[in-house]
């Protein structure tokens, strides 16, 4: 008996200074009230579960020294991104219009400059991004920049293999970035492939055993493309099968996604981050030379673009701000589409606000997800935002996988980053602002286009659906901030 009582104590005592530990350490209300219900009421496994997933080990360590050396090689680039965007600013006022604070935001946070003379091309699924990426990569003369969450070894995976293989044979610079779990079905094949034949490959962050679980907790989501410094493409589409909709395959789930080719000055930003990223996984340390900064405006071309990229090494989560600013700059309209609506309590607030002030809000969500609990913790925010007045729809034709965004018709945004507390917290993301009526009135029709294959949600629907179901939601939200 007296040393189960010591044992007693002794854990008492542990949980105690594990309670402590996690009210200290965790910034969010919402996660330390999640992971302090975890450590007292999870005997062992509660603990265990936060010191894996909860501990920002990458951030204290190395991502410290990488945020660090990124500052500084922005510094040396010989591009001023303040007065290109006064420039900017001063040549598209009217396209701007009341978005001067969006652009402000981006630049004082992030230093992402506002460019204009570029030409943004709205591509939509894997069957228009694929043909365009092939005949991009096929034309590269000087260099190739990959950066994917996922790539896969299947068929469109292995024909971009061969194309880098060629084109590093050429003498073309090939350097791809990807994500140690996210690409893990090509740790062993298709990357070492890639290496013995000329192309530098590496993992962002090499997941070994010791290590997994918080690696895994800190993913690289982010989907882009630089070539010969002029060419760039951003959005949500990987490098996988699963992402064309081929009609002869009846068994494949239809695939809804969104992605953007950036020809000009718009990619500087994106080039930048690719090199700093390069630098931290690779060990290399490639310099800012006027090589990879080199675009120039296209002719005949005046979209104006901003990058938002923010991740575990960012001060601030430049996502989530770009996000909220965005929503509040909204008069008329927002047209938002998310395959994760689990967005917390500021940019929940931010909407309701928006369509309670007579802003029209439209959301599109999956009817089916990719991930059982994370649309049942989704499914729990429905019910605020359907009482405040926005029109909610449920995509029905497949699985919508798209994160895009539109403000009163002339605001657009395009890119990785879900409505999620993983998006805005622990992913690297990268998100393209487009400042553009023309533009915006592609995505407009887009988003509409998607509206005839999904249908509304009312209230009462969302009320009236059965208990279990409301139960696991509800179970479900309670996790949602570890999501």
């Amino acid at each position: 008996m007296p040393w189960i009582t010591i044992a007693e104590i002794v854990y008492i005592l542990i949980v105690a200074l594990v309670c402590l530990r996690i009210i200290y350490d965790t910034r969010s209300s919402s996660k330390t009230l999640a992971y302090l219900l975890l450590a007292i009421f999870v005997p062992v496994a509660g603990m265990l579960f936060y010191f894996i997933f909860g501990v920002n080990y990458r951030k204290r360590m190395i991502y410290s020294k990488k945020l660090i050396e990124d500052e500084g090689r922005l510094k040396e680039l010989s591009i001023d991104p303040f007065t290109m965007s006064e420039n900017s600013l001063r040549k598209n006022a009217s396209d701007i219009g009341n978005a001067r604070s969006l652009v402000s935001l981006l630049m004082n946070d992030t230093q992402s400059p506002l460019t204009d003379g570029n030409a943004v091309k709205l591509l939509i699924n894997g069957e228009e991004k694929f043909p365009e990426v092939i005949s991009a990569l096929e034309q590269a003369q000087r260099y190739i920049h990959l950066e994917y969450y996922i790539y896969d070894d299947d068929e469109i995976g292995n024909r971009i293999k061969d194309i880098l293989i060629r084109k590093a044979k050429e003498g073309v610079e090939v350097r791809m970035i990807y994500d140690d779990f996210g690409s893990r079905s090509i740790r062993k094949t298709l990357a070492k492939e890639l290496r013995t034949r000329g192309v530098e490959a590496y993992p962002f962050n090499r997941v070994r055993l010791l290590l997994f679980a918080n690696r895994l907790n800190y993913r690289n989501h982010r989907k882009l493309i630089i070539i010969d410094g002029q060419c760039g493409f951003v959005g949500g589409i990987n490098i996988a099968d699963r992402y064309i909709n081929s009609s002869q395959d009846k068994d494949h789930k239809y695939w809804r996604d969104t992605h953007l080719r950036i020809d000009g000055p718009g990619i500087l930003f994106l080039q930048h981050m690719f090199l700093c990223d390069w630098n931290f996984c690779s060990g290399h340390k490639i310099q800012p030379v006027h090589k990879y900064f080199c675009a120039e405006p296209v002719p005949g071309s005046n979209t104006s673009v901003q990058i938002a990229a923010s991740g575990p090494d960012s001060p601030a989560s430049t996502i989530k701000l770009s996000f909220l600013k965005a929503i509040n700059l909204a008069q008329h309209e927002i047209l938002l589409t998310t395959p994760y609506l689990i967005p917390g309590g500021s940019i929940m607030d931010a909407l309701k606000i928006a369509t309670m002030g007579g802003v029209k809000v439209k959301l599109i969500v999956p009817g089916v997800s990719d991930s059982i609990l994370v649309n049942a913790a989704a499914w729990s925010n429905y019910g605020e935002l359907l009482k405040a007045g926005v029109e909610l729809y449920t995509y029905n034709r497949g699985f919508i996988h798209a994160k895009t965004m539109v403000i009163d018709g002339r605001v657009s945004i395009v890119g990785t980053a879900n409505m999620d507390h993983r998006s805005f917290d622990l992913n690297f993301e990268v998100n393209a602002v487009i400042y553009s009526a023309a533009f915006a009135e592609q995505l407009r029709r887009s988003f509409v286009a998607d509206l005839a294959e999904s249908s509304l949600i009312t209230y009462d629907q969302w009320h009236s659906r059965p208990f279990v179901y409301r139960l696991a939601e509800r179970v479900a939200r309670l996790m949602s901030p570890l999501l």
